[in-house]
């Protein structure tokens, strides 16, 4: 079959791409000279091979970052934050390579694929800004016969492991505060998805990073290369973006060395719709927040509480929009719906719906699989869900919504906050009274009230229960890369 002039540049951008390691400001082959595939979710055909790391270079990468603390920890907050902003050019000026470098690897359509990288761009700008805003205090004792001095100071090398569904925000929320506190760190992208973040070192390279600040490894085993780094006593910080089966592991691992530590695990969105909501409003937002990134992300509204009075007709509409979605390949024209991850994901996503048809609900658009090559399911509306079903209870990581009424706010609150997860919820009501009593009763870390999304660099990313603790983005973000010293001067 010939080339076309697409895929001939498809392979040229994914060419450009280093293959190999990157540890101690080299790029090189992993110690037992192996490789891993990554595979483009829409054909399920080999993008290109790269280094498979093993304990030992995970082990290389932790002491390169160990030899550097002190020096970078030292160094200038202004430059730190200058080498940031060089890489937020770079990212924004490649953004269309990039763009399209992530819908091969991951899947999503090429214009989700430019608003990530717009997304993670903007962690680099923020941090960059906030390098040179570390702060502490100067104060007299309350006894007056004394100082407090309280000073913040990089917390150490960080072992960071990030998922495969952002594969460059996911990176950049932990290494642009990481970068801009003094820190250096280990990163461990998802074997799934490792060119992003191989193409974002590399700009960080080209933007002034020093050799042994950030180094990263790809590798086809996460537990066994990275667990030995975690209990090290030379590693200070862990942040994990990922599920909470892992996280919990994870957390165990960390607590041998007693690391600070930062998860953003699962999710099990609520979305609150109230009878005076705007419904055209409501819906518009709901397919925000249930068809970003194919519905592959933990802030995806994961079920959708409706008032009774308008649940049938909010499920209609929403089933006429997703029925509307062109599925296909991300780097396809017009398509809105691309691939799930692997065909692991997609049966997972149809045991999900087959379960609550069994139970009662109603399938009024899609449930079921697209053929042919490729993870591809079609988006999917359920009306009527039994409270009992899984969909309800468990995360679903694709283009399903199921639709459930409510009688009241009580049992509104009630419904949202029936879940192991906290998350991220989402409210829509014109009454502002309303609004703060479900804003103040739902257990979650996040919640957006009448909008479908609640991402933002400049704000605190994180969840309550078992979605995790720490805090990524705004100002809070840096703060989980600075521990605080207090000193006690005798005048």
């Amino acid at each position: 079959m010939a080339v076309t002039e697409q895929s001939a540049h498809e392979q040229a951008v994914v060419d450009r791409v280093p293959k190999e390691l990157y540890i101690d400001g080299q790029w090189r082959p992993g110690s037992g000279g192996e490789t891993l595939s990554v595979e483009d979710p829409a054909t399920g055909e080999t993008l290109c091979e790269i280094a498979d790391g093993q304990v030992e270079d995970a082990r290389a990468a932790l002491a390169a970052a160990t030899d550097k603390q002190t020096d970078w920890g030292a160094h200038p907050p202004r430059e730190r934050g200058e080498i940031l902003r060089r890489a937020f050019e770079a990212v924004t000026e490649r953004s269309d390579d990039l763009a399209l470098l992530m819908t091969l690897e991951m899947g999503k359509p090429v214009a989700e694929s430019q608003a990530e990288i717009a997304y993670a761009a903007e962690f680099l700008r923020w941090f960059s800004e906030e390098a040179v805003r570390i702060d502490g205090r100067y104060s007299v004792a309350p006894t007056g016969q004394g100082r407090v001095l309280v000073m913040r100071q990089a917390v150490g090398p960080c072992v960071f492991i990030t998922p495969w569904n952002f594969p460059m925000a996911m990176g950049t929320r932990k290494i642009a505060p990481a970068v801009a506190a003094g820190c250096t760190m280990v990163i461990k992208p998802a074997q799934q998805t490792p060119l992003s973040m191989l193409a974002l070192a590399q700009i960080l390279e080209e933007a002034g990073l020093p050799g042994g600040v950030l180094n990263l490894v790809t590798a086809s085993s996460s537990g066994s290369v990275m667990e030995p780094i975690i209990r090290d006593p030379r590693t200070r910080k862990l942040s994990f973006t990922g599920s909470t089966e892992v996280g919990r592991k994870l957390i165990e691992q960390s607590a041998e060395q007693v690391l600070r530590v930062s998860m953003e695990l699962g999710g099990n969105a609520p979305f609150l719709v109230f009878e005076d909501a705007d419904l055209d409003a409501a819906v518009e937002g709901a397919m925000i927040a249930k068809m970003r990134n194919i519905g592959e992300a933990c802030t995806a509204a994961n079920r959708f509480h409706v008032a009774r009075g308008v649940a049938g007709e909010f499920a209609q509409r929403m089933a006429e929009r997703m029925g509307e979605l062109k599925v296909g390949r991300g780097t396809e024209e017009d398509v809105q719906v691309g691939p799930l991850i692997d065909a692991d994901q997609r049966q997972k996503v149809s045991e999900l719906v087959s379960d609550a048809v069994d139970r009662g609900a109603k399938v009024l658009v899609g449930a079921e699989p697209v053929g042919g090559r490729g993870y591809f399911y079609r988006p999917t509306v359920l009306d009527r869900v039994p409270g009992d079903a899984r969909v309800l209870k468990e995360e679903i990581f694709g283009p399903v919504a199921p639709v459930a009424a409510f009688t009241s706010e009580a049992d509104a609150i009630a419904a949202a906050n029936d879940t192991e997860f906290g998350l991220v919820a989402y409210v829509y009501t014109r009454d502002l009274n309303r609004a703060l009593r479900v804003i103040e009763g739902l257990e979650t870390g996040m919640v957006g009230l009448n909008q479908g999304m609640v991402s933002n660099a400049s704000a605190p990313f994180g969840g309550v229960k078992q979605s995790g603790f720490g805090r990524e983005g705004g100002k809070e973000g840096i703060h989980e890369y600075l521990e605080t010293k207090y000193v006690a001067i005798n005048l």
